[in-house]
């Protein structure tokens, strides 16, 4: 088998959570009288960390810079809460990853979100114990759509590009995987991640490298 791990995004991917990083940084916002309306996010914010988010809105709504901190603090308490409230494992999930790491996969996660939200979704989904290890967008100093977490995920499994297949949703998540170089898997909501699903992606790499070492043997 010539893919020997799978790389996930979280939110969107393995935890339908973005409505609740929505909620939650516009609670926060709105102490301040601010808001991001939900075209505007699903356009433009989607997918990217909250400082870079905060950094926006400061370069085109005037939000002062030296809120970002509070702010910050404030959408990840309300982001915990509703973690909480409302996470469940999906067993869909759950039965994944355990096959694919029975096959001996490596499974790993890379994410823009924070390093306590990560740990904190993970352990509530149950999905925590299958993965080798994950990295947050404190772990890079360029959060997607840089492909840098991704290279260093791989850089960490001591795999190739071509040995890996990412996971990934939103725009700038799969800007990022396509640049790292991996193969990758779009995802349009949680429900398509499931074994099959993963399993196919898979066998459509490994006919299509297959392929084309026939046709250099060939030439």
């Amino acid at each position: 088998m010539s893919i020997k791990a799978v790389i996930f995004d979280m939110d969107g991917v393995l935890v339908d959570a973005k409505e609740w990083h929505y909620i939650a940084l516009n609670q926060s916002l709105a102490l301040f009288g601010y808001n991001i309306d939900r075209p505007n996010h699903e356009a433009r914010f989607d997918g990217l960390p909250t400082k870079t988010k905060l950094e926006m809105l400061s370069n085109e709504e005037q939000l002062p810079r030296g809120l970002h901190r509070f702010i910050n603090e404030m959408k990840q308490r309300y982001t915990a809460h509703l973690i909480d409230e409302r996470l469940v494992p999906n067993v869909v999930h759950v039965d994944a990853l355990r096959r694919l790491r029975q096959q001996g996969l490596l499974l790993a996660l890379a994410s823009n979100s924070i390093r306590a939200t990560i740990e904190h979704m993970m352990k509530l989904a149950q999905l925590r114990t299958y993965l080798s290890f994950c990295l947050s967008n404190e772990d890079v100093r360029h959060p997607k759509p840089s492909p840098q977490i991704y290279l260093k995920a791989m850089h960490r499994a001591g795999l190739h590009p071509s040995e890996c297949l990412i996971c990934e949703d939103s725009p700038f998540g799969l800007q990022a995987a396509r640049e790292s170089g991996a193969h990758v898997l779009a995802i349009t909501n949680v429900d398509e991640v499931n074994y099959d699903n993963i399993q196919t992606r898979i066998a459509e790499i490994e006919l299509l490298q297959s392929e084309l070492g026939q046709n250099r043997k060939a030439a």
